[in-house]
């Protein structure tokens, strides 16, 4: 797969017909696309906790700053017990961390957590528990029924607005309203 026909840095905007538990009105992330599938996380369905609450949870002492409360987020269906930041790169090193473009990061070790709780994570972050996953053509013949549309990825949309304000957002910097749309499938 040649690097114009990856979807890596895009988002993926369910079609309104998606009657999918997992992923109907999700907006994802896609953090890797090659010939061996596609990997991504959803950033716009939050988990039903905060982020202090999984701190709590995982024994992270965060009382000595005051955390913002920013949700979890079901990252998609697969490894939902593993955690992923998805964050701006604000120069630090993780222990493991990819780079998906020169300023997205997604890095899966806990040492960013716990810079996170002590006020010295990057500024820009979302916590999410699972990711998606396509296997090698899936995601393309996906795309070939009219299950997502996709767009150039804007790190605004996925960093600084409210979690159900997301999808549209990204529906809109195509031109579409997604409340427009039919939720009846079809080829012309």
């Amino acid at each position: 797969m040649s690097e114009s026909t990856s979807l890596r840095d895009q988002f993926l905007i369910s079609m309104p017909h998606l009657d999918d538990r997992h992923f109907s009105n999700t907006l994802t992330y896609i953090c890797d696309h090659s010939e061996y599938g596609a990997m991504g996380i959803i950033v716009n369905r939050p988990a039903g906790m905060l982020v202090h609450d999984l701190f709590a949870h995982i024994d992270l002492d965060y009382s000595k700053i005051a955390i913002d409360p920013m949700p979890v987020f079901r990252g998609g269906p697969i490894h939902q017990d593993r955690g992923f930041v998805l964050h701006r790169d604000d120069g630090s090193r993780w222990l493991s961390s990819h780079s998906i473009t020169g300023d997205i990061r997604l890095t899966t070790s806990m040492d960013i957590l716990e810079a996170i709780a002590v006020g010295e994570g990057p500024k820009d972050y979302l916590v999410a528990l699972g990711y998606a996953g396509w296997s090698p053509g899936q995601l393309e013949q996906e795309i070939c029924d009219n299950t997502w549309l996709s767009c150039p990825a804007n790190s605004d949309i996925m960093f600084k607005l409210p979690a159900e304000e997301r999808l549209q957002a990204a529906a809109a910097s195509l031109g579409v309203n997604l409340q427009l749309m039919t939720a009846h499938a079809g080829h012309a």
